[in-house]
């Protein structure tokens, strides 16, 4: 039995003896405490998401300015060009680029999915998922943001200092990331962005972990929760585990190049120390590849319900779907050194390495058919969040496939370090959780601004980006089987690479057709938050928690405590007269007896 004992019908207290009283805050009154300084985990939620949602934008930009100079070597960037290299005629100079796409790819991981994902859907769906008025630790989920800020403000510093910001590539080796390979300040900021983000993300941590142990409702058991919040609190497991392997990787690197230590300096041995820039990649990746789950378990999660919701079924293999999971956070940990299959480790631990990596793909195919045989002969109906989330299983199917030649050594010597590797990434990581996000966004915006989205303009925007999208990063792995190293500045001067040239003039195409597509998500956004129909209580008829209360959402959330009677999946039932689904704090319905068994009795059957 699921927390027996505790709690009456009227949810006086939660499943671990709390009170109704827990967790109730006064409603702030000012301006600064209601908007700024909150610490109600809805008003963080907003400012994690349009915090993200700014450097999903700053971020996208900087990509399109790359594949500007890979499509178009040489010639001036539009409208950016004549502003920030007139001396070099408009066109992109190579440190610049450089260090486009080193902040690229960190604005899009720490900057941008990270506070969406994370930041805001986890903020908003774990305490309003498991019926709790707030975060264990509203002051803690505060910092979390603020924290994030000063990070923010860190990094974008990094832009305006002489020198200009980081140039390694978002994976900062060593040397490159050493005062030898980088003077100046900017990748000293970085490192420094990094750290402080990191505080940041340990802090939202522990307060998801605690939340979700703590404060579920009275009959809310792990397996009554929604699998975004299972997504999510797996998610934070690995962050407080692994954020500070990184952290401390950042922390030992910022001291290289203010303090003259000698932690990753090559030969530093020889003069005092026993530096080794490999030890920065050991630290990076035991870190970096956990990292890929981080990000794309809360959009499993997510989807897991989303195709449950919108197939107007339960989920298929809800425990299975756990339990894998569980098993892709316990397996992250011991497949990083794939990454490194070309640094000269041992091949005896190589290929350790690569058995846990084919090893891990078992669950994660588990959750690929789990999926499939939600949608199957489902009752379809094809809403924007069932759209990106069908997108996000396409995708996530097409990066698992590739990854595969990636996990195994001799492949991955042939590819390492191409394009290959760049397309299979975007795939599973970028490309899944980017629409994930939008899922997201798309599904809870109701709930989050009592308002509806244009669901004619939602769906237009779904088709106008995965068809790009598909283009861009399918042919980037033809491009990197054909030999194409990442981080080329010009393939023009390569003799080998000219054939490649119009392919990547038409990957260009398909990622500024894929750019110009999220124009039409930002008009959508802002006009509805402005003008938007009036979102209903239950808009989608599902049965979770959010769900069953006023939108918008009272500031405690919940005037009672609920007391939870069911999964979250209860969907086609045949014994609900008005509709097809069942509250999760609604009790179910009386089953008539089948014949030779006794009635059932007024009195409540004492759980076992």
């Amino acid at each position: 039995m699921e927390h027996a004992g505790h709690g009456d019908a009227h949810g006086h207290d939660d499943a671990h003896g709390h009170d109704d009283d827990d967790h109730i805050h006064p409603e702030p009154t000012t301006f600064l405490s209601k908007y700024v300084f909150s610490v109600d985990h809805k008003v963080i939620a907003k400012q994690f998401l349009f915090a993200g949602l700014f450097w999903l934008a700053w971020g996208g930009v900087m990509a399109m300015v790359i594949r500007w100079q890979l499509g178009y070597p040489g010639r001036p960037v539009p409208v950016l060009g004549e502003f920030l290299w007139q001396e070099n005629g408009g066109a992109l100079p190579a440190y610049s680029y450089s260090s486009f796409f080193t902040m690229h790819g960190t604005i899009m991981i720490f900057f941008a999915i990270t506070p969406i994902m994370i930041g805001a859907f986890g903020n908003f769906c774990i305490p309003l998922m498991i019926g709790a008025r707030d975060m264990i630790f509203p002051k803690l989920n505060m910092y979390s943001f603020w924290a994030f800020f000063i990070a923010s403000i860190i990094m974008m510093t990094g832009f305006f200092v002489p020198g200009g910001h980081a140039a390694t590539g978002w994976t900062a080796y060593p040397t490159l990331s050493t005062t030898i390979g980088q003077p100046g300040h900017g990748m000293s900021l970085w490192a420094l962005g990094i750290f402080v983000s990191g505080a940041s993300t340990i802090m939202g941590a522990v307060n998801y972990i605690t939340t979700v142990i703590r404060l579920r409702a009275p009959g809310m058991g792990y397996f009554k929760l929604p699998l975004t919040v299972w997504g999510l609190w797996l998610t934070s497991i690995l962050n407080a585990l692994f954020v500070p392997v990184i952290g401390s990787a950042g922390l030992l690197l910022l001291m290289d190049r203010l303090f003259g230590t000698t932690f990753f300096i090559a030969g530093s041995s020889i003069i005092q120390g026993q530096g080794d820039p490999i030890l920065f990649q050991h630290l990076f990746w035991i870190f970096g590849h956990p990292e890929v789950y981080i990000l794309i378990l809360p959009a499993w999660g997510i989807i897991s319900d989303l195709l449950a919701f919108f197939a107007r079924k339960p989920a298929y293999g809800y425990k299975a779907t756990v339990f894998s999971m569980a098993a892709i956070c316990v397996l992250s940990v011991l497949v990083y050194g794939h990454h490194m299959f070309t640094t000269g480790m041992s091949p005896l631990l190589s290929q350790g390495f690569m058995t846990f990596t084919m090893l891990i793909s078992v669950p994660s195919a588990i959750l690929f058919l789990n999926w499939l045989a939600t949608i199957w002969k489902g009752s379809l109906h094809f809403t924007s969040p069932m759209l990106f989330s069908l997108g996000v299983v396409f995708v996530f199917g097409l990066g698992g496939l590739t990854g595969m030649y990636l996990g195994n050594i001799t492949t991955d010597i042939y590819l390492h370090d191409t394009y290959f590797v760049v397309g299979h990434f975007h795939f599973t990581m970028a490309a899944a959780v980017f629409l994930g996000s939008f899922a997201s966004i798309y599904f809870w915006f109701p709930k989050m601004f009592g308002k509806m989205m244009i669901t004619s303009l939602s769906k237009v925007h779904f088709w106008l980006t995965i068809v790009p999208l598909t283009y861009l990063f399918g042919a980037m792995h033809i491009v990197g089987y054909g030999g194409m190293s990442r981080r080329l500045f010009d393939l023009s001067r390569y003799e080998f690479l000219w054939h490649l040239q119009p392919l990547q003039t038409s990957i260009s195409i398909s990622a500024f057709l894929l750019g110009s597509a999220q124009f039409i998500f930002v008009f959508n956004f802002f006009y509805s938050l402005a003008y938007g129909k009036k979102a209903a209580q239950n808009p989608w008829a599902v049965g979770t928690l959010e769900w069953q209360i006023p939108t918008p959402v009272p500031h405690y959330n919940f005037a009672e405590i609920p007391l939870v009677y069911n999964g979250p999946h209860e969907m086609s039932r045949p014994d609900m007269t008005d509709r097809d689904w069942l509250a999760q704090d609604e009790p179910p319905p009386s089953t008539p007896a089948k014949r030779g068994e006794p009635e059932p009795t007024a009195e409540p059957v004492a759980a076992e």
